[in-house]
């Protein structure tokens, strides 16, 4: 099976090509190493094969492959050495240069990459900014640097009469391929921290390696959710063609983006297939994996150890053993049986077609249950038609693949949140939110809505598909996630997400945005609780921009609690490393900074003023420009 993997359809058609398939582990062999949930993590497999045409070899070519085994989701970082090693099979078939690939692989030292907290990697995953958590890196280094400082030490004395000055530093040393360097004993970084650089020495050659260093859930490989959202984008913007209708895929009706019915399908656990002949194998794992990472938004687990990036026919037996699996696949043949398949999503044409076998899910309790309870009728426009325009627009202006994941993580974690507010409303409680809010200092949870109308309007719509995901695999994971997610939060006496959104979106009072505002400054204090709130407010959503405004506020006592949030912000430190607040901090504009500065001033006025602290200051915060009268 595993020598069938390796050469795939096609593969004599083309000079080269890349594939990957995952293999999993008896859980006897791997008791140390399980995941969430008790299951054993997967071992990700990268294949190339190469093709070369050969007057004179039987068949007209010589073809050959080679694969890497990992436990790295980041497999894509070893391609430079599996093309190193396999034109070196091509000219020494031998187990030997299996063995030199094998030790060059495992010397690959990863000791001094960064172990970021989950709050952290959300906070780097979503962050354009090339030096977040940079002195993360820079502490590593330092430490990498001292242990080779001791070793030199012990090795080699310096020579005796020789003045102190000259034995200081005045040289510099790599510690990575032509980015770090110690000017002096200083160590200066110049890198881009969203990525661990690093090498590997394959016969003499220096390997230059990157590897990602904030990973999310169900991201394997290097692939593109434009290159996935385009595919199946551009057909249907020609001429769109109507679905079938089903309840769980098409949520706005038979037209329907289809990348929304692949995401529903995903969602509900469909049996999914990817089907190109015309392609490289490389390029249908590539969309395997990229709508794997689509519907998870780095929130939902439970669909990559699903997925087949790249299966042929001789296993379709065991394939349809698996419930909701997401196969990429090259034989034709798969498009004339729709038994095999509930969603079929062709690349060569980039059309989604839903088969003509599918089952319809039967009337669920719950669904009765809140229609009868709902005030909302007729059809409710779930609003993710709008969405795809937005998403095509980013992708048409350049806004880039970040920016495509970012808007993709927010659509994922809304639609988790009105799942928790269609549970409490059906059935009393939700599985997907933790807490009571009696013991709460502040209201309010989960998904923000201007109204009730609102909010049922927006749970009728997406009645069908919440439904469709209760129960299955993803749906268990989250629960699991969300318990895991609690335990490590250090703010728990407020739902920080739900207030944020609410400076966000609402128009409150006075009172109430100044006792948010208030309760920020009173209960974010240290390091972990400062990342926890970094991590509702991420840059594409406006980054402080929502706690920024409460620098205008109304109140004096509002302005000052706002004042000391954002110093604290500046400067955001642990072991006197300056961390991500104070990039975000930086991120805002000139005016809300100017801002800060005088009300900063204007505090430190009334605290110096005995005047001013018998209550005689006036004109407090008028204007940016305003002056204080004594």
């Amino acid at each position: 099976m595993l020598a069938e993997l390796m050469l795939p359809d096609g593969a004599h058609t083309r000079d080269q090509d890349w594939t990957i398939f995952f293999l999993h582990k008896d859980a006897e062999q791997a008791e140390d190493l399980l995941e969430p949930g008790g299951q054993t993590p997967l071992i990700y497999v990268l294949n190339l094969v190469i093709t070369k045409h050969d007057k004179e070899a039987k068949r007209g070519a010589i073809v050959k492959a080679m694969a890497i085994c990992t436990r790295h989701s980041f497999l894509h970082i070893y391609k430079p050495l599996l093309l190193f090693a396999l034109e070196d099979y091509f000219k020494d078939p031998s187990i030997d240069v299996l063995a030199k690939l094998f030790t060059s692989v495992n010397s690959m030292d990863l000791s001094t990459m960064p172990r970021l907290s989950i709050f952290e990697r959300q906070i780097l995953a979503a962050s354009d900014n090339k030096d977040m958590f940079s002195e993360k890196f820079e502490e590593m280094a330092a430490t990498s640097l001292a242990a080779h400082h001791v070793r030199s030490q012990s090795s080699l004395a310096a020579p005796t009469g020789e003045p102190e000055g000259e034995k200081r530093i005045t040289t510099y040393i790599d510690l990575a391929p032509g980015r770090n360097k110690v000017m002096n004993g200083k160590i200066t970084i110049s890198r881009d921290c969203h990525e661990f650089e690093t090498k590997v020495v394959y016969n003499n050659i220096q390997v230059p390696i990157r590897v990602p260093v904030a990973i999310l859930p169900e991201t394997v490989g290097d692939f593109s959710l434009i290159q996935l959202i385009t595919t199946f984008s551009a057909p249907h913007a020609l001429h769109p063609q109507p679905f079938a209708l089903h309840p769980h895929l098409t949520t706005n009706g038979p037209y329907t983006h289809p990348v929304i019915v692949l995401i529903n399908a995903l969602l509900t656990e469909k049996r999914i297939v990817f089907l190109s002949h015309d392609r490289a194998s490389g390029e249908v794992a590539n969309h395997v994996l990229a709508a794997c990472a689509l519907v998870s938004g780095g929130t939902l687990r439970g669909f990559t150890r699903h997925a087949f990036p790249y299966t042929d026919l001789s296993k379709v037996d065991e394939l349809l053993m698996v419930p909701g699996f997401i196969a990429g696949v090259k034989n034709p043949a798969f498009a004339h049986h729709p038994s095999w398949w509930d969603i079929l999503c062709n690349i060569d044409t980039g059309r989604i077609k839903i088969s003509t076998e599918i089952k319809q899910p039967t009337a669920s309790d719950g669904a009765a249950l809140f229609g009868a309870m709902s005030t909302v009728s007729g059809n409710v426009d779930t609003g993710d038609n709008a969405f795809m325009d937005e998403i095509i627009h980013c992708i048409s202006s350049r806004f880039g693949e970040k920016a495509v994941r970012a808007r993709w993580r927010d659509w994922v974690v809304r639609f988790t949140h009105m799942a928790a507010a269609f549970e409490e409303i059906v059935y009393g409680a939700s599985a997907l939110w933790i807490g009571h809010e009696e013991n709460h200092v502040i209201r309010g949870h989960g998904h923000v809505w201007p109204d009730e109308q609102s909010k049922h309007r927006d749970l009728t719509a997406n009645m069908a598909r919440i439904e469709g995901w209760r129960g299955t695999r993803s749906y268990h994971a989250y629960v699991q996630d969300v318990q895991s997610f609690y335990s490590a939060k250090p703010i728990k006496i407020m739902d920080l997400h739900h207030q944020i959104d609410r400076l966000r979106t609402l128009k409150l009072s006075v009172e109430e945005s100044g006792k948010i505002y208030q309760c920020l400054k009173e209960y974010v204090d240290d390091y972990e609780e400062i990342n926890q709130l970094l991590c509702v407010l991420p840059e594409n959503q406006g980054g402080l921009f929502p706690v920024a405004v409460g620098l205008f506020h109304p109140w004096p006592k509002v302005r000052f609690a706002v004042v000391d949030l954002l110093a604290r912000m500046s400067t955001h430190m642990v072991r006197s490393s300056i961390l991500a607040g104070r990039h975000f901090f930086n991120s805002l504009n000139r005016f809300h900074k100017l801002a800060f500065i005088r009300l900063q001033q204007e505090k430190q006025n009334i605290v110096e003023s005995p005047v001013a602290a018998n209550g005689l200051t006036m004109a407090a915060g008028m204007s940016l420009g305003g002056s204080v009268l004594r």
